[in-house]
């Protein structure tokens, strides 16, 4: 029973600070927001576009070009935009050419998919400093409010009392709120971060392993 008198007293008391100044909890809200729309749509985009089998996906790949059939290999390739296809597409289009020329179509693709993989990641960390100091502005404001409130002449001990009360509340909620959003967009930095990082890494290996496909397959067609 005293924790439900307790957790309603908190529940007030929050509703009675974003009355009281509600500028500095919206900006946060709006701030959470924004994360939350960058966090969904990033955890969305990596797991939908690189949802491929690049080991099975290249294996099928690797038996069309060694059996001849690089335009069935580049169909292959144009049955998805998925980035390890149109990578593994770019060098095959080249297939034809000297080893530079491959190198440079195959660079030329995988440099304008890695920074894809890694969009709007870096964001989160700037958000969660914002966050943290839209929280301390909140709590700092609350105080000098409390604080001026308290000084104005006429007031019983027990109204400073509940206005100190109140507004320490209204500090303590703005800093909380802040802190709960740094902490949450740390977190999933971390993790979009260490997807981004292994998706790169995934497609360094297929640019290389397309690289040395396709230069093998040329020499041996040469003798």
């Amino acid at each position: 029973m005293q924790l439900l008198l307790l957790a309603s007293e908190g529940s007030s008391q929050l509703v009675e600070a974003f009355k009281h100044n509600p500028t500095f909890m919206v900006l946060n809200l709006c701030c959470s927001a924004v994360v939350l729309t960058i966090v969904v749509e990033r955890f969305a985009f990596q797991l939908s576009r690189y949802r491929v089998n690049s080991k099975e996906f290249f294996a099928q790949i690797k038996k069309l070009v060694a059996a001849g059939n690089i335009d069935r290999a580049i169909k292959l390739c144009e049955a998805s935009d998925y980035p390890i296809l149109q990578l593994v597409k770019a060098g095959l289009t080249h297939s034809n050419k000297d080893e530079a020329e491959i190198d440079a179509a195959l660079s030329e693709k995988l440099s304008e998919l890695k920074p894809q993989a890694e969009k709007r990641v870096g964001a989160l960390w700037s958000l969660a400093n914002i966050a943290t100091l839209i929280g301390l502005l909140g709590t700092v404001s609350g105080l000098i409010a409390t604080f001026n409130a308290i000084a104005a002449p006429g007031l019983t001990q027990s109204d400073k009392q509940r206005l100190l009360s109140n507004g320490i509340a209204e500090a303590m909620y703005n800093t909380a709120l802040g802190l709960g959003i740094a902490v949450f967009c740390m977190i999933t930095h971390i993790i979009l971060h260490t997807r981004a990082k292994a998706i790169q890494h995934d497609l360094e290996s297929i640019m290389e392993r397309t690289f040395n496909l396709l230069t093998i397959q040329t020499k041996r067609g040469q003798y």
